[in-house]
């Protein structure tokens, strides 16, 4: 089975049943604090963030998590097959990046787990609570129309896993990247996207595309920092809410790679870390509210409807 013929038409099915909350009135539904009641804290995994997952693992859920328990929840009986799945790129790290400076396992599991709970619980989605991780070489990844990459300058794939990912999005996949910042992380990112699809360039998106009201309605290109940055926002209002990796490392910009038939393949958030907003929510009541609720969650979902409905 493509995602084409099989995973991303059913979702189109999934979606059509009835999708939709009303954008603004949906934000008072996140129940006003993230998971732990923005009193959870980490559980200091410290060092360089990076976690050693087992090659036979491939369900997000089996892996520990860094913060505050993910709720779990049931779908209806019918939906155990027909149902999103949020599924992360598995990749070995590029030469010379040593440990540190992010890598596949970033912000896992908790932002995988956190996004796929905010997703069934904002819209009338129904979502698989387990998550998978999956090489672009695994033959299951075609059962999923959604693939995501945290850290992705650090991606490195062979041959054979290039021309996997190429088909995977060529046959109606797409992914998100986010947490990459500065122009060398930038280019690094771009240059493997011309080894997987050569003939395709990324743009700027512009905040007149559909994509940016297909849940929420999104004004500008709202940055998250890192949580421990951002926490520090509290008391600190005027620090910087960017990582300094050079160059450009300020201005939010979405990158969007689309086909011959504009058909959105790859949307990178570069210059912020949606992701720890999707995984570090439940660690502060601020945090949560300036940045998961008001920016990494509504764009995140708001990519995912759209991806999956065009």
């Amino acid at each position: 089975m493509t995602p084409s013929s099989g995973a991303s038409h059913r979702f189109r099915l999934i979606l059509s049943a009835g999708l939709l909350l009303a954008g603004a009135a949906v934000f008072a539904q996140f129940g006003g604090v993230g998971f732990g009641g923005g009193g959870g804290r980490s559980r200091g995994w410290g060092g360089s963030g990076e976690i050693y997952v087992g090659n036979d693992v491939k369900v997000t859920r089996d892996i520990p998590g860094r913060t505050v328990d993910v709720p779990m929840w049931e779908n209806p009986k019918g939906f155990d097959h027909d149902s999103f799945v949020f599924a992360r790129l598995r990749f070995d790290k590029a030469p010379g990046m040593g440990r540190g400076g992010g890598g596949w396992t970033t912000d896992l599991p908790d932002a995988d787990l956190n996004l796929s709970f905010r997703l069934q619980q904002m819209t009338s989605i129904k979502v698989d609570p387990n998550g998978r991780v999956l090489r672009a070489t695994d033959p299951e990844l075609a059962n999923y129309p959604f693939l995501f990459a945290a850290a992705p300058n650090s991606i490195w794939l062979s041959p054979d896993e290039i021309l996997g990912l190429r088909n995977y999005l060529l046959n109606g996949g797409c992914m998100i990247l986010t947490d990459y910042w500065g122009d060398q992380q930038l280019n690094a990112v771009e240059s493997l996207f011309r080894q997987v699809l050569p003939s395709l360039k990324f743009i700027e998106l512009q905040l007149d595309h559909p994509l940016y009201r297909a849940v929420f309605p999104i004004e500008d290109k709202g940055q998250v920092p890192q949580s421990d940055q951002g926490k520090r926002l509290e008391f600190q209002p005027d620090g910087p809410t960017w990582e300094d990796h050079g160059g450009d490392s300020q201005t939010v910009h979405h990158r969007a790679l689309f086909d011959e038939k504009g058909r959105l393949l790859v949307l990178g958030i570069h210059n912020s870390d949606h992701s720890d907003g999707w995984e570090r929510e439940g660690e502060s009541d601020y945090y949560f509210h300036r940045f998961s609720e008001k920016i990494a969650y509504p764009l995140a979902i708001n990519t995912l409807v759209y991806m999956m409905t065009h």
